[in-house]
């Protein structure tokens, strides 16, 4: 079992439980376009400390290049402020069940792109673990299926998972050739100047006060979400492939319980531990199959 894999994909599906609370959280604050800008800034100044020793020919962009640039569209460029925006119109419990999805879409954009099968396992797992996270925000009962509307806030959510898919499976085929920091840091590069851009025009719309709070909130988004939770995904998906490691992203709301417990106080009940036992369960499974 690929020990290493697994562990960089948890690492990185628990900085991203705590972006998905921040960034509803920051909603009224900040907007989605400035939000990802300030927080892929902040990470391309550490990607530019961390990639000084790399070898020459990572930084050459060979025959992968618009694989790379297709890395900076969806999961810099486009990923970020959809999310975000998705957080302002949906609430956090609707956009993490909505993110259970990402394992089945992922396994099957793999097999299409990149010829990258998804096994039996692999997909029962998935199924399996899509099965836990509805346990794990439903408490339980199915009365939110009713509070559950395909409202805007959901479709703009469904289209950020669908392009966080298809940024794992080009960092997939991108890092058969180069590093995960290579890869990361390259398509942070690409990405980032239209991001800026885009800033521009979304600080008229939603201008920004600035505070001491807000500053230390898009550090901690900007390290550790981003620059860790990045580099620790891509390392993963190098080692367990496109379809494996999207098997553990069903692992990010059951991480959300547990800091909701943690940091605000609120119960874990029998439900918590059932999802969180078919999460783990099944994806674990994958793994070792």
């Amino acid at each position: 079992m690929p020990l290493g894999g697994i562990a960089l994909v948890n690492l990185a599906t628990f900085a991203w439980a705590t972006n998905m609370v921040l960034g509803r959280w920051l909603r009224d604050d900040i907007g989605p376009i400035t939000l990802a800008a300030a927080r892929f800034l902040i990470a391309a100044c550490c990607f530019s400390i961390l990639s000084r020793r790399l070898p020459p020919e990572e930084w050459r962009l060979g025959q992968d290049r618009w694989w790379l640039a297709g890395m900076a569209l969806t999961g810099v460029v486009v990923f970020g402020p959809t999310l975000y925006l998705g957080l302002r119109y949906s609430t956090a419990v609707n956009a993490t069940l909505l993110n259970g999805f990402g394992p089945l879409v992922t396994g099957l954009l793999a097999s299409l792109m990149i010829r990258e099968p998804m096994s039996r396992h692999q997909v029962v797992a998935a199924l399996v673990g899509l099965a836990g996270v509805v346990i794990l925000i439903s408490e339980g009962s199915l009365d939110f299926l009713t509070a559950m509307r395909a409202g805007m806030g959901n479709l703009i959510v469904l289209a950020a998972v669908l392009v966080w898919s298809i940024y794992s499976v080009m960092g997939r085929r991108v890092m058969r050739g180069r590093s995960a920091l290579s890869a990361t840091a390259l398509s942070a590069f690409m990405g980032l100047p239209f991001l800026l851009l885009a800033a521009v025009w979304d600080l008229r719309a939603f201008p920004v006060e600035l505070s001491w709070q807000l500053l230390l909130i898009i550090g901690y988004i900007g390290l550790v979400p981003t620059v860790i939770g990045f580099l620790s995904w891509n390392a993963g998906i190098r080692r367990l492939g496109a379809g494996g490691a999207m098997v553990f992203y069903n692992t990010l709301p059951l991480y959300g319980a547990l800091l909701g417990s943690l940091l605000l106080g609120e119960p874990i009940g029998v439900y918590h531990l059932v999802g969180g036992a078919l999460i783990i369960g099944a994806a674990l499974w994958a793994a070792r199959r």
